[in-house]
This record gives C-alpha cells, structure tokens and sequence, in this order.
C-alpha cells in the first residue's frame, strides 16, 4: 500500500480524521443519542466527555482516564476525537475487535485504509450528514461538514449494523475463511 501512496504521491495529512481539513475548535462532541440506542448497550466508551448527559455505555474512560492506554473489555462504542489522534484510536479498536465506531466517511485516507478496510467486519453509510451535540446536550445547529459511517468489527456487530434501522447504505465487509 506504501507503494501505491508514494507512485501517486498521495498527501498524507495528519488532520480531522486525516484529511486536509481545519482544525476545530472543540474537538467534543457527543453522539446523537438516537444513534445510540438503535445501537443497543455497549459494555466500554474508552473516549467519552467528562460531562455528557446521556450515557452511551456501562463504563467509560474520558481525557482524565487516558482511554488508549487503559484495558478495553465487552462490546466498545466509540466516537473518537476527531483530530491527529483519531488513527491511533481506530487502531486500537480494529485490535479490540469488539465494537462499534462512528467516524467521518473518509474513505480515501490512510486510517481508513489501515483500520477499516481491511479490519471491520461492516460498515453503515449514514444518509445524510449528522448534527453532533455539545457536551451540555445541546444539538449543534449545523451539521458535521461530512458524511459519517459506522464501523462495526466483529460478527456480533455486523448484524447490529444490517438491522439497527439507521437509515443508510450497508456494507458487508467480512471476508471467506
């Protein structure tokens, strides 16, 4: 793949999810929590806000707890922060393998050619574009700028993703033994 990004000179950009983009500047926001609970329970949210007014699994880590170097367990939900860190974060989860993500669908970059493609188990283009929340529960009054996917890695997850009733286009990304 290496190969292939330097014969076409492909930019790498260490930016909001590694694409050539602003940076912002709030990098928490929450999950619409429709989102969620078409999800079902997750066990661990290993970046969650300190504050936030719905709960989007059983156990969380914030900022304070360092998520990325604490011991992931269960079933994972995670909305990483948006940023240079946001490879490292779907890193870590393509190696749990339990979970779902929600990142921008930039499926052109080099995260989502390390940690998606050839990791995830499913993926679920949301139509539309969402509107994240602050931390105070507020619904930001625009949209995300981008379209966003869910990530699903393991075999659980995948049948989460194809029946949720998120409207959106599937992909079933998992592979003959």
């Amino acid at each position: 793949m290496t190969q292939l990004f330097d014969q076409f000179q492909v930019e790498k950009n260490g930016g909001m999810g590694g694409h050539q983009s602003a940076r912002m500047k709030n990098d928490e926001w929450l999950t619409p929590p429709a989102i969620i609970e078409k999800l079902g329970t997750f066990d661990l949210d290993p970046c969650s806000p300190i504050k936030r007014p719905w709960s989007t699994a059983s156990n969380h880590f914030t900022v304070e707890d360092d998520g990325l170097s604490r011991k992931w367990f269960g079933r994972v939900w995670m909305n990483p922060p948006y940023g240079a860190e946001a490879a490292r974060w779907m890193e870590r989860m393509a190696d749990h393998g339990q979970g779902i993500a929600l990142i921008f669908a930039r499926t052109e970059t080099s995260m989502f050619f390390d940690w998606v493609w050839p990791k995830a188990s499913a993926l679920l283009f949301i139509k539309g574009r969402l509107h994240f929340h602050y931390v105070d529960g507020r619904r930001a009054d625009a949209n995300s700028g981008a379209p966003s996917v869910l990530i699903s890695y393991g075999e659980q997850d995948v049948i989460t993703l194809s029946k949720c009733g998120i409207p959106g286009a599937f992909v079933d990304l998992r592979r003959p033994s």
